[in-house]
């Protein structure tokens, strides 16, 4: 299976511990999956929310007009169902319950021709969390700095 990533939520490891994570389809119209094609997505600032009726969206996922469209093109901000089993929205609803658990979109790819979307069950951290896995990174550089300069 042909994998292309389109677009990535780095910011969402960072400010949440991601436990679960599912793929989901998500529908578009025909002009939005082309835009897509061209790489005009992002879902920096996206969430995603469970309605009253048990179907799941994403919101404030943006996905530019696609220049050739005219008419066709829809609101690019506009609110987009995922498409999951049903026991599955179930065990994310459940979840939400939960003290401190959300949804957030992580990845938006093509698998084979189809746009998928890549959400998981995520976990708030604290500033003190952030602050330690800054310092983690900041570590790993430096130990692949110094192995880097002693096998030269």
């Amino acid at each position: 299976m042909a994998i292309k990533l389109v677009a990535q939520n780095k910011k969402a490891s960072f400010d949440y511990f991601l436990e679960d994570k599912y793929e989901a389809g998500i529908e578009l119209s025909g002009t939005e999956v082309k835009a897509i094609r061209q790489g005009k997505c992002s879902i920096k600032e996206s969430t995603v929310r469970i309605d009253r009726k048990g179907e799941i969206h994403i919101l404030n996922m943006h996905i530019s007009h696609y220049e050739q469209g005219n008419r066709y093109n829809k609101d690019p901000f506009r609110p987009r169902k995922l498409l999951l089993h049903r026991r599955e929205i179930d065990k994310l609803k459940g979840a939400m319950k939960e003290r401190g658990y959300t949804i957030v979109a992580t990845k938006v790819y093509f698998k084979d021709h189809l746009v998928k979307v890549e959400i998981a069950l995520a976990k708030g951290k604290k500033n003190y969390d952030k602050r330690h896995d800054i310092a983690k990174k900041d570590q790993l550089r430096e130990a692949e700095k110094n192995f880097k300069i002693k096998n030269l």
